[in-house]
């Protein structure tokens, strides 16, 4: 995986929030000072519905304004997915898959049509109703996506989305203190395969 440039693809169902961990990730990305583009693909906007959104992290300026068709990292929000769209389609040999699941990596290489590389699981939904009382998976899969990406350290990424939040949730402190356990909480498990 090259660290100057990574490009990242999210599966999710509508309501399950991919497409807002797809943009805080570009807007935390871009306070770090690189530069980035995050944006949906929208097809049939209802909730459940399937939907990808994307990320492209660069340290150079982004000439590219299109899908990403051969993603280094992909993540996938819902595992049922898995069952219908080819989630590692174009997804680089060098790169990982990371899905939300209480599953073993080695239950979820089964699904993944042989794929070779890297697969990491991370029980987004038991992380969120832990941490904010309901499942709401998109803050432990940001935080997921960090970690395995390494597009920033851990502190920094930590101290962006403390501020982030705390300006989006400035009337909903519980929610503030919920996601950031969420975050923390879901390194610390990633950080035992990494």
């Amino acid at each position: 995986m090259n660290s100057e440039n990574i490009e990242i693809r999210w599966h999710g169902r509508g309501g399950q929030g991919a497409k807002t961990a797809a943009l805080l990730l570009a807007d935390v990305c871009f306070k770090t000072g690189a530069y980035v583009q995050g944006f949906p693909e929208y097809g049939p906007e209802r909730m459940g519905a399937p939907i990808t959104a994307f990320n492209r992290i660069s340290k150079n300026e982004i000439r590219v304004h299109s899908n990403i068709y051969t993603p280094d990292i992909v993540m996938v929000v819902d595992e049922s997915l898995i069952h219908s769209v080819d989630v590692t389609s174009g997804l680089k040999d060098d790169g990982a898959v990371i899905v939300n699941t209480p599953e073993s990596v080695e239950e979820v290489r089964k699904l993944l049509n042989g794929y070779k590389g890297r697969i990491y699981t991370i029980d987004a939904r038991k992380i969120s109703t832990e941490a904010l009382g309901k499942n709401f998976p998109n803050s432990p899969m940001l935080a997921a996506a960090v970690a395995v990406s390494k597009v920033m350290e851990r502190d920094q990424f930590i101290k962006e989305m403390r501020a982030s939040y705390e300006h989006k949730f400035a009337k909903k402190p519980e929610v503030i203190e919920g996601n950031m356990k969420a975050l923390t909480m879901t390194f610390d498990a990633l950080e035992e395969v990494l």
